[in-house]
């Protein structure tokens, strides 16, 4: 029999009081009320609503422990991106990591792969996956149903999909940025009953009032919080909070608890972001995860105070995992399967040949996934279009990382770059290799310094080159989270002394190639606009 004493924070029944929690076997067998005033509170832990772990570029154990220390306890976790390269095995290897690990992973069965037709990605999961998929106990829900246009316009194959899930009853997650009206309508009543995409009040509004529950996310990339928080004061049960995408740098400083903090000091009661943070997903997704309630099982956090969140310890089934700023999750073992089939490229074949300067430009917006669509000025030498460093509109690239084909040429504005280039294998959602930089031949250096560790990020310039290999994959390290975190830190800060102005070059990078996203992007087989659905061309006559 284990005893914690503190402040008890009964979200569910909105009340706090002084108390023990009597604890054997990993549940919560008798809460023990008591006059005495704890300094520290205790409360059900934090849960990352939506997230996909290999954006942290760690295998699930390795993330765990640096998400225990801010009293994450569980997640809502898409491997949607490991299984564009490799399919079903990539979502098993994950699935079998984590189950390595205390903190509960609830993994989704990814419902694109590939994300779309318009790009090459390393594997195809169908329906009849979908099926065998989610006939498993490891496998909670549908992932983000990110083909939109294939509910709205009733495509076999995702409306299959959809109907695996019923038929299992497990949720669906939606991803539909931007979409309003009936064609919302017909998206939710297929059964789609969230999205985490919204990113303005009156979207999430609209959608919430329809039924959906909306995910408020605040990553290292898009930042939606400040948008959306408004709506948790009267929609608090349909609220939950989310990262979606986080570097190793930012988990170090923290998690949820982030996002609790934040939300308090704006003045909404306490008990309705805790209600967003730590219960509405354990109900939406019927997690294996306690609620501080007798019965339970003995999954909560132990905090300094209801304001700042400071995460003293952390306990999941009952077992202290993290405790002031140590983690005492171990070490496991991992394998490091790849899927890299690419030769390394030359300078020429970075060249793009045209005899006009007018192009159609992709603009990257800080701290967005979106992208707006804008004309602008090349430089044309010799014939070829290179970046114009002046007016920062930059070559950018896609390189088809599964088989040898010629690179995709696109230009992209606001990173930035003053010389070199950076480029990456994590690149939503196929993993292709992306790159930006000031001239073919650093854009050159940058590509093949990422085949040739068959994977990770890299920033280059004519005297220096800095790469963090990520031999999962090509997404994800075999290091520990510190040691990650480190070397990803060196390179942001190469990456910045190059020039780029955004706050998360990679992250930013990451996502200009994902194409479900509005408006403009480009895959490694050529520009394409989200609005249209299609690709476009690159000269504007």
């Amino acid at each position: 029999m284990k005893e914690i004493a503190g402040q008890i924070v009964d979200v569910l029944h909105r009340k706090i009081y002084s108390g023990v929690l009597h604890i054997a076997d990993g549940k919560i067998t008798h809460i023990e009320k008591r006059e005495h005033q704890y300094k520290n509170y205790i409360l059900p832990g934090f849960i990352d609503a939506h997230i996909h772990i290999e954006s942290s570029m760690l295998v699930p154990t390795e993330f765990a422990k640096l998400a225990v220390l801010h009293g994450t306890v569980a997640t809502i976790s898409d491997p949607h991106e490991i299984a564009n390269v490799l399919g079903v095995d990539g979502v098993n290897y994950m699935i079998e990591n984590g189950k390595k690990s205390p903190l509960k992973f609830h993994f989704g069965a990814p419902s694109c792969v590939p994300a779309t037709i318009y790009e090459t990605a390393g594997a195809i999961i169908n329906s009849d996956d979908i099926k065998t998929l989610l006939a498993l106990d490891d496998i909670h829900y549908l992932a983000e149903m990110m083909n939109y246009p294939g509910v709205i316009y009733d495509d076999d194959e995702v409306l299959k999909k959809i109907a695996w899930a019923k038929h299992f009853n497990k949720p669906v997650d939606g991803h539909a940025p931007g979409l309003r009206g009936v064609e919302v309508q017909k998206y939710i009543a297929a059964g789609i009953t969230t999205d985490h995409e919204c990113f303005t009040y009156n979207e999430a509004k609209e959608k919430l009032n329809l039924g959906m529950k909306i995910i408020i996310r605040e990553g290292s990339a898009a930042k939606n919080f400040d948008a959306l928080i408004p709506l948790l004061t009267k929609h608090h049960h349909q609220i939950m909070f989310c990262s979606d995408d986080k570097h190793p740098d930012d988990l170090i400083i923290g998690h949820i608890n982030q996002l609790c903090a934040r939300a308090v000091a704006k003045g909404i009661d306490v008990f309705k972001v805790l209600q967003a943070a730590c219960l509405n997903p354990i109900e939406h997704y019927n997690m294996n995860v306690g609620k501080l309630q007798i019965g339970d099982a003995a999954d909560f956090i132990m905090v300094e105070d209801l304001k700042h969140f400071k995460v003293l310890q952390t306990f999941i089934n009952g077992e202290l995992v993290a405790e002031k700023g140590k983690s005492f999750i171990p070490n496991v073992a991992f394998t490091t399967p790849n899927h890299f089939n690419v030769n390394q490229k030359t300078v020429a074949d970075f060249q793009l040949k045209s005899n006009t300067k007018t192009i159609r430009v992709i603009e990257a917006l800080d701290g967005e996934l979106i992208t707006n669509d804008i004309s602008g000025n090349a430089l044309l030498q010799n014939g070829n279009l290179v970046s114009n460093i002046e007016e920062d509109i930059l070559k950018v690239t896609v390189v088809n990382r599964y088989g040898n084909t010629p690179p995709a040429i696109a230009f992209i504005k606001n990173f930035g770059l003053t010389s070199g280039a950076i480029a990456s294998s994590v690149t939503h959602d196929s993993h292709n290799i992306i790159a930006v930089g000031t001239s073919d031949e650093m854009l050159c250096n940058a590509v093949n310094l990422i085949i040739k560790n068959k994977g990770g990020v890299c920033a280059v310039n004519e005297h220096t080159k800095q790469c963090l290999p990520l031999p999962i994959a090509g997404i994800i390290s075999d290091k520990n989270g510190w040691e990650t975190a480190k070397l990803y830190q060196e390179i942001d800060a190469f990456a910045k002394n190059l020039g780029c102005t955004l706050k998360a070059p990679f992250m930013t990078l990451s996502f200009m190639a994902l194409l479900v996203i509005p408006d403009l992007k480009l895959s490694d087989k050529g520009l394409f606009s989200g609005k249209k659905f299609e690709f476009v061309n690159l000269e504007i006559v």
